[in-house]
C-alpha cells in the first residue's frame, strides 16, 4: 500500500508574524489615524511625506525622496545578498468631505481617506519595522514603495521613471500591494491570479450641428438625437463586437446640451468610461468608439470628435506569485481568512504599472466594521466609509510574510 501523502508542515518563520504584527498594533494605529486627520491630495504630498520620514528614521533603511512627486523610496539590506522585492502602499486621498463621525476625522475640508490610503501607509510603515527585525533572515533586499497620486495621477509611473524598481541596485524581483477593502470580513485576503481589476479610460464625444428654433428643426442641425443615438450605438457595439468571455463596460455618464426649452444647441456633449479585463479588447473598444460616433454623426449630418484619455492600465497578477500569496495567507492569517476570488473587480489601480514590469500581486484585505455586514458597509470612495483598524495588522504580516518567503536563504 502507498503511503498516504501528508500535507506540508507550516513553515516555523511565519508562525509568530501576526503575533508580531499585532504588538505593533499601537504604532501602527497612531500613523494611521495622524494621517487620516490631514489627508493630501495628489502628486505633492509634504505633510505625509515627512509622517512616513519620521516613522522610518529609527530603522536601518536607504531613504530616496522623490525628485519630482512626494515620494519616498526606502531600502531595507538584508543580512545576506540576494534579489530585491517590492512592496507598496499608496498615500494620497480623495476630493471628499468626511462625514463618519470617528474622533480622528479629517480635519480638512474637501479631503479625505475615502479608500484607506492612510491604512496602507501605516501597514507598510509597520512591515518596515517588523522586517527590520528580521534582517538576519534576508537574503537580498526589501524596496518599500510610499506612492503619491494612486487617485488619477499616474503616481506609480511618475516613481518608476524615476528608479523605484532599481532603488537597491538591481531590479526588483517580485512585488506585492494590498489594498483595504470596506465589502469583505475583517482580516481576511482576498486574491487571485491573472486580471483582478480593469483598466480605466475616459472619453470624451463633442457632437456639433447648427443651432436654431425649437419650432423650425429643419432649419438647423441638431447634435441631441445624433448624441442620443451614440449612447444605443455604443452599447450594441460593446454586446457585438466585445467577446462575452472578455468583458467591457462602457458607460456613458454625462450627457450635456442646450440652455433652454425652445433652442436646439449647437453641440451636445458625451462622457463616459470604459473598463475592460484585457490590454487587446481595451484596443478594440478604443479603435471602434470614435467610429462609431463619427460615422453616427455623419448620418445625422453633424460633425464629431471624439477624444479617449488613457487611464490606468488592467492589473494583472502574475499566477503564481498570486499563487504564493494565498498559500502565505493560509499559513499566517488562518485558512479560514483566505479567499481566492473567482472574479475580477472593475475598479482599476496604477500598481498595474509596476506589475507590467515586474511579476508580483496585488490582493485585498477585508476591514468591514465590527457588527455591519459586509454587503451594508459605506464602500470605499464613500465619505461615510469606516475601516476595522483590527484588520491592520493582518496587512502587516502579510507584508512581512512576502518579503520573507521572496528573500528565503537558499540553505532553506
Amino acid at each position: 500500500m502507498e503511503p498516504t501523502e501528508l500535507p506540508s508542515l507550516p513553515d516555523a518563520r511565519f508562525a509568530g508574524l501576526l503575533a508580531e504584527a499585532q504588538a505593533l498594533q499601537p504604532r501602527t494605529v497612531e500613523l494611521r489615524r495622524a494621517i487620516h486627520r490631514h489627508p493630501e491630495q495628489g502628486l505633492e504630498l509634504p505633510r505625509t511625506q515627512q509622517a512616513v520620514l519620521r516613522a522610518l528614521e529609527d530603522l536601518p533603511v536607504e531613504i530616496i525622496r522623490g525628485k519630482t512627486v512626494g515620494s519616498v523610496t526606502a531600502v531595507l539590506r538584508g543580512g545576506l545578498p540576494g534579489p530585491a522585492v517590492l512592496l507598496r502602499g499608496d498615500m494620497d486621498a480623495l476630493p471628499l468631505t468626511e462625514e463618519t463621525g470617528a474622533e480622528y476625522a479629517s480635519e480638512i475640508e474637501d479631503s479625505m481617506h475615502a479608500c484607506g490610503h492612510d491604512t496602507h501607509v501605516a501597514m507598510l510603515v509597520s512591515a518596515a519595522h517588523l522586517l527590520a527585525k528580521h534582517v538576519d533572515e534576508l537574503a537580498g533586499s526589501v524596496v518599500f514603495m510610499f506612492q503619491p497620486g494612486e487617485e488619477g495621477y499616474h503616481g506609480a509611473r511618475h516613481m518608476i521613471h524615476e528608479g523605484v524598481l532599481d532603488a537597491a541596485g538591481s531590479r526588483v524581483e517580485r512585488a506585492f500591494a494590498l489594498h483595504i477593502y470596506a465589502n469583505a470580513p475583517s482580516g481576511q485576503l482576498r486574491c487571485r491570479p491573472g486580471p483582478i481589476l480593469a483598466s480605466a479610460d475616459r472619453f470624451d464625444v463633442l457632437v456639433s450641428g447648427k443651432g436654431g428654433h425649437g419650432s423650425a428643426p429643419h432649419h438647423a442641425v441638431d447634435p441631441v438625437p445624433a448624441a442620443a443615438a451614440m449612447v444605443g450605438a455604443l452599447q450594441t457595439m460593446v454586446t457585438r463586437r466585445v467577446n462575452v468571455f472578455d468583458p467591457a463596460v462602457l458607460s456613458v455618464t454625462r450627457i450635456a446640451a442646450g440652455t433652454t426649452s425652445n433652442i436646439i444647441p449647437e453641440t451636445a456633449e458625451l462622457e463616459g468610461t470604459i473598463r475592460t479585463l484585457s490590454e487587446q479588447t481595451r484596443a478594440l473598444i478604443r479603435e471602434e468608439l470614435p467610429r462609431i460616433c463619427e460615422h453616427v454623426g455623419q448620418a445625422h449630418h453633424c460633425r464629431v470628435s471624439a477624444d479617449i484619455e488613457p487611464g490606468y492600465p488592467v492589473t494583472v497578477n502574475d499566477p503564481a506569485v498570486a499563487g504564493r500569496v494565498l498559500e502565505l495567507a493560509g499559513e499566517v492569517l488562518g485558512a479560514g481568512q483566505v479567499v481566492t476570488m473567482d472574479e475580477p473587480l472593475m475598479g482599476a489601480e496604477d500598481f498595474s504599472y509596476v506589475l507590467q514590469r515586474v511579476p508580483g500581486a496585488f490582493a485585498f484585505l477585508g476591514a468591514c466594521p465590527p457588527g455591519t455586514p459586509p454587503e451594508e458597509a459605506a464602500p470605499n470612495h464613500s465619505n461615510r466609509v469606516h475601516y476595522d483598524e483590527d484588520a491592520l495588522p493582518h496587512g502587516v504580516a502579510m507584508y512581512a510574510a512576502f518579503a520573507l518567503d521572496a528573500l528565503r536563504p537558499s540553505r532553506d
